[in-house]
């Protein structure tokens, strides 16, 4: 084929890969909009429907619900662990820590769907979910070394104990939130001033979890 040739046949192969992006997000987004309203038991035949796409689609991109839970979660994980990285550039390492501590608790108690797939997958170890579980866990630790290092964070918490606490105050708070969707706000605060390197204790040694992700049942 003539370098002309290929310069003319070099475009339709970029639009169909960017078709299949626009696919791709067009149904991660009516996914995650069907399980926030109709809850875990939402049908394929309902997404493909709110996606404008054919079931044969769907299948295409998730061969199984488990892994399109999987798509959404990872996503919402990706962007919690942007916003920890923006911080740790941005912010002085108190507000970095509390900053991505809130946008994890917020993450969970205004995001139905979230947790409709947190609650599909809770029990199943998915790669995806993992790996992206490993890289909220790395970017917690590196916010609490900072803190740390300045001095403000106890010197025995670690990143797991980062993210389980952000679901501890998920937890906490969830009675509430139908009420007052902020609620999480006052226990968060209790929370991170429990963190400080005052006047504190010896912690006993923390347990490796393999979900750090909370369960809605």
């Amino acid at each position: 084929m003539s370098t002309e040739e290929e310069a003319v046949a070099a475009p339709p192969a970029r639009r169909m890969r960017a078709d299949a992006v626009r696919t791709r997000k067009a149904l991660l987004k009516a996914a995650a909009e069907v399980f926030a309203e109709h809850g875990a038991e939402a049908s394929t035949a309902q997404i493909a429907a709110r996606a404008g796409i054919g079931k044969g689609t769907v299948f295409r991109h998730f061969p199984t619900k488990e892994d399109l839970f999987a798509a959404i979660i990872s996503e919402e994980i990706d962007g919690l662990v942007t916003v920890g990285r923006r911080q740790a550039e941005q912010a002085d390492a108190d507000t970095a820590l509390l900053q991505f501590m809130s946008a994890g608790v917020d993450l969970y108690a205004n995001n139905r769907a979230l947790a409709e797939a947190l609650r599909m997958v809770s029990d199943v170890r998915h790669p995806e979910i993992q790996a992206g579980q490993e890289q909220l866990i790395a970017t917690a630790e590196s916010l609490a070394r900072r803190a740390q290092r300045d001095g403000s964070l106890r010197a025995d918490l670690n990143g797991q104990d980062v993210m389980l606490l952000i679901c501890g105050v998920y937890y906490t708070a969830a009675p509430l939130l139908a009420a007052d969707p902020s609620a999480w706000r006052r226990y968060l605060r209790l929370t991170f001033d429990g963190m400080c390197a005052t006047g504190t204790g010896p912690l006993p040694p923390a347990l490796v979890h393999n979900s750090l992700l909370p369960t809605v049942r």
